[in-house]
């Protein structure tokens, strides 16, 4: 490209044309944040159901349910589920949901058994060691993930409501799995109790660590089969492809908004080439005194294509940044039947963002460079 010495040339040459270049920059900066919430979200759909070769996690739930008000399983299932061989640990759970539809503001309750939350949950959260002592001392106790307390602006000490469940918060936790950050996990008693379950007794899943990560698909055949004669059948699945079924509409629409992110980077490309276009024709004269000068050619061609990258760097920094921003405020998350894929706002996204759009900047630049480089000095002064 060009050096250094030469880059307040081309600030000035963008600055020239204030009103193009400023507007310019806001098409490709609204563009670019459209662009980078779609790749948040696909971020977030591989980060919800792209299985890792260490997950051994499976779900077991109730054949032919899909949301937890519908999924009701004895928890005496548990002691069963035990004896099932490369069966290493059983949670039970009970879901309760604000909203068993597809929103970005879904509260997701887990009731599970203390002894269990801690010596199976906590270990893979970061979590203080004071709010999981909280947790276990108040039965009306809760550990939130950060993507809900963010977004519900809730702090430990406060009290919350929803699903007309109350509950006291005991302090926040951080986890690298989707499904934890979007939840708040209570006692198991207490939420069958608050949600009308006054027997106790019944959950929605079991979470089953499997011995080997390699014999999920085994094991999961093994517990439906050995229920399939129980008046309550089962469907168990690796936990992140029981997402993928469970949100599968949700999903079908993350991959067809990708059309939508290859439009925005289309509309950069047409928006820095229009600017160009129009910077080049008006400047036609100038390089011809650059010519003069002793600037060569390809160096006038390098400067056209600096300022195509000048304009889309900017746009682009402008609106990934902006976007950064907005998606770590708004902590967003789908939740679809109980289970969330997060907007993933990574700062990554901040230096993708700017390498596309370089790319396209230079792209756009490359025709009417080109066409300059060739121009003649008496043609260039003979212009309009």
């Amino acid at each position: 490209m060009i050096t250094p010495r030469f880059l307040p040339l081309v600030l000035k040459q963008v600055w020239r044309a204030r009103a193009r270049s400023l507007l310019t920059i806001a098409g490709v900066m609204v563009a670019m944040f459209l662009f980078a919430a779609v790749q948040a979200m696909q971020i977030g759909v591989e980060a919800a159901t792209v299985t890792r070769a260490d997950d051994t996690t499976l779900v077991v739930y109730r054949k032919d349910r899909y949301c937890p008000f519908s999924s009701q399983m004895p928890q005496s299932y548990e002691q069963q589920l035990r004896q099932i061989p490369g069966v290493k640990a059983v949670v039970p759970i009970k879901i309760v949901v604000s909203n068993c539809r597809t929103s970005l503001d879904v509260v997701t309750f887990r009731g599970v058994p203390a002894d269990a939350f801690v010596d199976a949950f906590v270990p893979n959260f970061n979590v203080t060691d004071q709010a999981v002592r909280e947790w276990r001392r108040r039965s009306d106790a809760a550990l939130l993930g950060e993507t809900l307390a963010t977004r519900r602006g809730l702090a430990p000490g406060d009290r919350f409501e929803a699903a007309g469940i109350t509950v006291y918060v005991a302090g926040i936790l951080r986890s690298r799995e989707p499904q934890d950050q979007n939840v708040a996990y209570v006692h198991l008693d207490f939420l069958q109790f608050a949600s009308g379950s006054r027997a106790g007794g019944i959950v929605t899943q079991f979470n089953v660590q499997a011995t080997d990560a390699q014999q999920l698909e085994t094991i999961a055949a093994a517990i439906d089969e050995h229920f399939a004669p129980a008046q309550e059948p089962t469907a168990t699945g690796p936990e992140k492809a029981f997402v993928a079924r469970a949100a599968a509409d949700v999903i079908e629409l993350v991959g067809f908004m990708r059309w939508l992110g290859w439009g925005c980077l289309t509309a950069v490309l047409a928006l820095v080439g229009n600017a160009i276009v129009l910077s080049v024709q008006d400047r036609v004269r100038d390089h011809a005194v650059l010519q003069t000068l002793g600037y060569r050619g390809s160096l006038i061609a390098r400067l056209i294509i600096a300022e195509g990258l000048v304009l889309s760097v900017a746009g682009a920094l402008l609106g990934v940044t902006t976007a950064l921003l907005f998606l770590s405020r708004a902590a967003l998350a789908l939740s679809v039947e109980s289970h969330s894929i997060p907007v993933t706002a990574s700062p990554l996204l901040v230096v993708w963002g700017i390498a596309i759009a370089a790319a396209v900047g230079v792209l756009a630049g490359l025709v009417p460079a080109w066409q300059a480089s060739r121009r003649a000095i008496v043609t260039c002064f003979r212009a309009v």
